[in-house]
This record gives C-alpha cells, sequence and structure tokens, in this order.
C-alpha cells in the first residue's frame, strides 16, 4: 500500500493481484468509500461506473490507465475519497495527492 498526503487528505492506493489482472483500491479522506470503479483494459477505452453523485472517477480514470498501460493488464480501479463538505482547495489538494499516487504505479 502507498500513500499521500497528510491528515484528512491522505489517500492510500492498494494493489492486488488477479491471476493476469489487477485491482487497486483506492481511499482517504475523512471517509473511504465506493463512489465508483473505473475498468480498463488493454486497446479499449475505460469502462467507468460512478455511483449517485460521487465524482470519484475522476481520480480513478488515470490511476486504471496508467496501470494498465505499464502491466498491459486488465485493470480495475475501485474506492472513493470523502470529505465532508470539501471546498475546492480541499478537493484540489485531493486530487494532487492522487495524482501522486499514479506517479508510484
Amino acid at each position: 500500500m502507498i500513500t499521500s498526503g497528510k491528515g484528512k487528505y491522505k489517500v492510500f492506493l492498494e494493489k492486488k493481484e488477479l491471476d493476469d489482472d489487477l485491482i487497486y483500491i483506492l481511499g482517504g479522506g475523512e471517509k473511504s468509500h465506493v463512489g465508483g470503479a473505473v475498468i480498463c483494459k488493454p486497446g479499449e477505452k475505460p469502462h467507468v461506473l460512478t455511483y449517485d453523485t460521487h465524482h470519484d472517477y475522476i481520480v480513478l480514470t488515470p490511476i486504471a490507465e496508467a496501470a494498465c498501460k505499464k502491466y498491459n493488464k486488465t485493470v480495475i480501479a475501485i474506492g472513493g475519497i470523502h470529505i465532508d463538505n470539501a471546498t475546492k482547495e480541499e478537493v484540489d489538494t485531493i486530487i494532487e495527492n492522487c495524482k501522486e499516487l499514479e506517479k508510484c504505479i
């Protein structure tokens, strides 16, 4: 598991192998949750699944795409990050921390 950020802006990414495929679990903030999932297969566009009004696909998509490209495997990235009444600046901080995780794939 890798992490980025501190306090309520801390995010984590955990990788699991499922035979020839990969699963990435993303969470953090004040409460982790399942807000979306993104499946990437080599040579295909990502398939995005969102739940309710969650926007977690914004950070899940680049993670799934990066891992798919690097490992040439089917990848699902699932999870979500929540901060109560997050401001735009707080959301931007979370996004930047997720970009740091993506660099470590």
